[in-house]
């Protein structure tokens, strides 16, 4: 095990319940990177409190924290962490564009599932308007994404990049907002290439409860 009070210790703050916690973590995971994790109970409020204000002004997860910098936002993490590590980076310039123009894409369109999984499992009090009124919006990225890999194997050039494990990760909790790729088959095919990958689990299988270090 790397030294984890070195500077060069990868430390990510998250949460299990967060899809945005859990691309960052299936990056590190599936690049087989040392890193240490650090739990935020969202459910508590942690996410509020001074300590964790004083390292994300927004008061969410994750943050990433190494070699003395700070970063916030799971596709600027993902960005850092392509770039500095090489793994699940495009091969060409216009390609490595490409992937961040999905991240950004992502953070628009498919936002929009995590936010019908977020209402329908933790606002069950809310008004079920509310998760009519995102659903077409998840449901037609979905469809974007099943049409987008016809005749590919990954979003962007020949093999898995950021683009895909940022749009995956976001997705991962569909079901929980009765949502599936099953009737999509591109992105179903997609989905199980990414889950055969080595090291590969899901998000309650592989983001702890508790602080935890990994290789």
């Amino acid at each position: 095990m790397s030294d984890p009070l070195s500077p060069d210790r990868l430390v990510l703050h998250g949460s299990f319940t967060s899809s945005s916690s859990y691309k960052p973590m299936l990056f590190l995971t599936l690049a087989g990177l040392p890193f240490s994790f650090r739990t935020v109970n969202l459910k508590n409020g942690v996410q509020k409190q001074p300590e964790h204000l004083a390292i994300n002004r927004y008061g969410q997860v994750p943050v990433l924290r190494h070699r003395g910098l700070t970063l916030v936002m799971s596709n600027v993490i993902l960005d850092y962490l392509a770039r500095t590590t090489g793994k699940f980076e495009a091969d060409s310039e216009q390609d490595r564009i490409h992937a961040r123009e999905w991240l950004a894409w992502e953070n628009d369109a498919i936002t929009n599932v995590a936010r019908v999984r977020h209402f329908a499992r933790f606002r069950p009090d809310v008004s079920q308007d509310i998760v009519n009124f995102f659903r077409p919006g998840a449901e037609a990225a979905l469809d974007f994404i099943d049409t987008s890999l016809a005749g590919r194997r990954w979003l962007v050039g020949d093999h898995c990049t950021i683009a895909d494990l940022g749009c995956f990760g976001r997705l991962v909790f569909m079901a929980e907002g009765g949502m599936s790729l099953d009737s999509r088959p591109h992105a179903a095919a997609w989905r199980e290439r990414i889950m055969t990958m080595p090291g590969f689990a899901l998000p309650y299988d592989l983001i702890p409860k508790k602080d935890a270090e990994f290789g």
